[in-house]
């Protein structure tokens, strides 16, 4: 705790749905000041609008803002995906080391990892391959972010840091059907299914992608664990160790909320990475994370916040 009364933070993304948990965790941690900013307070592709949120001269930048979103939303907008999501972070990123923000770290994401990578996925496997390719866009623009703060370590000695995320899920999450995970996605869809009495509901691919989930009050602690103990060049995966295949996820759901009807699986839709499962000794290693919370117990947190807090 001590270590955060002394700390002015940045939090970009501050107001989105892991900013949110991050923010709330370093006023717990008794932080001593904190920035949290979303679009609201000004688009990051304007270096002028960086320059004018650095006035607030932060000790710490944790850079979660990002142009995200699920398998269509990376199909249909892959070009806003890689531009707004290298060209925020790339400028971010040079404006606080001239600044001279100490400490900064940069969020990157499990899409970066090669399509084929042997599973689980281990740091050293990053650059051995493209990723899968409705993911490549957003992921490439991400992994830049890695290069770019190895290199002004590199150069200029600046205390960047680089941890990889894998999905995150929990209450708050986004349930908007344009630009949600498959998390909240599988949630909305079943429940409005029951609700109305659907014989089937429709998913996407064939069930067999494995994917890996961080409950998002974990992700947030391991975040801060990081800020807090490692200055090392070198990426880290920030996970559950987790896996559990799409299939087996939605029938989860399913079970969860009630719904009883089929599920049809629409194979003319893409599956995504085939395997996804972090090797997470890393991150145990350098700062002392590990996930607490299990998965069926985030599940039904997350369900439950649907159910209570959905707008009518």
């Amino acid at each position: 705790m001590k270590h955060w009364e002394t700390k002015r933070v940045w939090v970009t993304g501050g107001t989105g749905f892991l900013g949110k948990v991050v923010v709330r965790k370093l006023k717990e941690y008794g932080c001593r000041e904190i920035l949290a900013t979303g679009i609201e307070q000004g688009d990051l592709l304007n270096p002028a609008v960086i320059q004018k949120h650095l006035e607030f001269q932060p000790d710490l930048i944790i850079h979660l803002a990002a142009i995200v979103g699920g398998i269509g939303a990376n199909r249909l907008r892959p070009a806003e995906f890689f531009y707004q999501n290298l060209m925020i972070g790339v400028q971010l990123m040079h404006e606080s080391w001239k600044a001279g923000v100490k400490k900064f770290l940069a969020i990157g994401t499990i899409c970066s990892y090669p399509k084929f990578t042997p599973i689980p996925f281990k740091e050293e496997e990053l650059w051995n391959g493209y990723p899968e390719e409705t993911n490549a866009p957003y992921g490439l623009a991400k992994k830049m972010l890695l290069v770019q703060s190895q290199a002004y370590r590199q150069q200029y000695g600046w205390n960047s840091i680089y941890l990889l995320l894998v999905n995150l899920y929990g209450p708050g999450d986004n349930f908007n059907p344009a630009s949600s995970h498959v998390i909240p996605s599988l949630i909305k869809k079943l429940v409005e299914a029951k609700e109305s009495g659907a014989e089937h509901v429709t998913a996407w691919g064939d069930g067999s992608p494995t994917r890996e989930f961080l409950y998002v009050d974990d992700a947030a602690e391991g975040m801060l664990l990081a800020a807090e103990r490692y200055d090392k060049s070198e990426p880290v995966n920030l996970g559950s160790g987790m896996e559990i295949s799409i299939k087996d996820l939605t029938e989860t759901i399913a079970h969860m909320v009630g719904f009883t009807g089929e599920i049809h699986w629409d194979t003319t839709q893409p599956n995504g990475q085939p395997r996804r499962k972090l090797d997470i000794c890393r991150a145990e290693k350098e700062f002392g994370f590990r996930a607490k919370v299990g998965f069926n117990e985030g599940l039904q947190r997350a369900v439950s916040w649907y159910l209570d807090k959905r707008p009518e």
